[in-house]
């Protein structure tokens, strides 16, 4: 297993056969399960009976299929691209879910950046308006579907939908919402080393923080691998849209703290705190991050800021492109990235595949293929000097 950043030209190889992989995954799945949206495999299949906690996850296919689009152009995948975003529309209605930003930014965000179809906006801007719905005045903060009392890290990658939607619709009252939450996200669920606490917990009447809490980690005051990999891309997707340096300090604060904890192969445990995990890689975080640390690169200021967090983020992806993780020689299995945890403390999707894992894996594959492309006749040498 690879522990040092890999070539260019190992890292294209490999990225340009994984592509080709993913593709042939994705068709299987809508031809084999049309219309269906999983979550995690069991046993490495898509389809099975298990529970969902909470269905969060139904634009990361659709924001696949726009991936292959994007990558292929071919109409066929456009045709289901646009097909698989048609099935979730209304859940711009969905005051329940904290989580519209994982379904309408791959999905109809990117329909509209590839048209220019304003009636494609006119869905993010109403996505973007129910989730600020879920405000809390008193607290300043976007609710989680767990309670008034409750809200999450993740919410961090809904965040750029509110903003997106007020920079859009010119609506300073719903700019101002999602940077409200923003901030209370840094002052109680970013610890000073840059750390992240999966939940905060306030008093709802009155907008006291209460403490800190964890479903998917070791323990309330522990770090939970995703978690900071959410807040990273989370926060650096924010400081792209609004440039307020509060927003970028936090991110790159969330990025040290995973480079610092993480072994050497780039891929941390659920928890870094857990000791003997039961498991030793949580595949989907590493995804997340390497493509938060690619997002990242671009947006840092400082120089050797850029460099660190893009040969950072090449480190995960030569991991990440090892047949220990992509399944690209496990016959069967019908995911892209193996070795992901959903929910480990309530069994679900554990050392398995899961959508979010495959799709920001798969977004950063892309972003590395751009970079190179930029370049013409020398993709490798382009990739080289991208962050020197």
């Amino acid at each position: 297993m690879t522990t040092s950043v890999p070539t260019a030209e190992w890292l294209l190889s490999r990225t340009k056969l994984a592509l080709t992989f993913a593709e042939e995954q994705v068709r299987q799945l809508i031809t084999k399960h049309p219309d269906y949206f999983p979550l995690f495999t069991k046993d490495g299949r898509w389809f099975h009976e298990s529970d969902n906690w909470i269905n969060w996850c139904d634009g990361f296919l659709g924001g696949l299929l726009w991936i292959c689009a994007r990558s292929t152009g071919e109409t066929w995948w456009r045709a289901q691209a646009e097909h698989y975003s048609l099935l979730i529309k209304e859940r711009m209605h969905d005051e329940t879910s904290h989580d519209l930003g994982f379904l309408f930014l791959p999905t109809w965000k990117t329909w509209y950046d590839l048209t220019g179809d304003w009636e494609a906006c006119e869905v993010v801007i109403q996505a973007g308006r129910t989730l600020a719905k879920r405000f809390n005045e008193k607290g300043r903060y976007i609710r989680s579907f767990i309670a008034p009392e409750s809200t999450f890290v993740d919410i961090m990658m809904s965040l750029p939908l509110i903003i997106y939607a007020a920079q859009q619709s010119d609506d300073k009252a719903l700019l101002e919402i999602g940077l409200e939450h923003c901030l209370t996200t840094r002052r109680y669920l970013i610890r000073g080393d840059g750390s992240t606490a999966h939940e905060g917990w306030f008093n709802a009447e009155t907008g006291e923080f209460i403490k800190e809490t964890t479903h998917q980690g070791w323990r309330p005051d522990s770090s939970w691998a995703r978690g900071t990999a959410w807040a990273l891309y989370g926060f650096s997707l924010v400081y792209e849209l609004t440039k307020d340096e509060r927003l970028l300090d936090v991110a790159q604060r969330c990025a040290d703290f995973y480079m610092l904890k993480t072994p050497e192969n780039g891929v941390p445990p659920n928890d870094w705190e857990e000791p003997s995990p039961p498991l030793p890689f949580e595949s989907s975080a590493a995804a997340i991050a390497a493509s938060g640390f690619l997002h990242l690169a671009k947006q840092a200021t400082a120089p050797e800021k850029a460099v660190s967090y893009g040969m950072y983020a090449r480190k995960i992806l030569g991991t990440l492109l090892t047949p220990e993780f992509l399944a690209i020689d496990t016959p069967g299995w019908e995911g892209i990235l193996k070795h992901a945890i959903y929910h480990q403390r309530h069994g679900l999707g554990v050392d398995e595949s899961v959508m979010w894992g495959d799709y920001y894996f798969v977004l950063a594959l892309e972003e590395i293929t751009k970079q190179a492309q930029a370049a013409g006749s020398d993709p490798a040498q382009a990739l080289n000097t991208t962050y020197v």
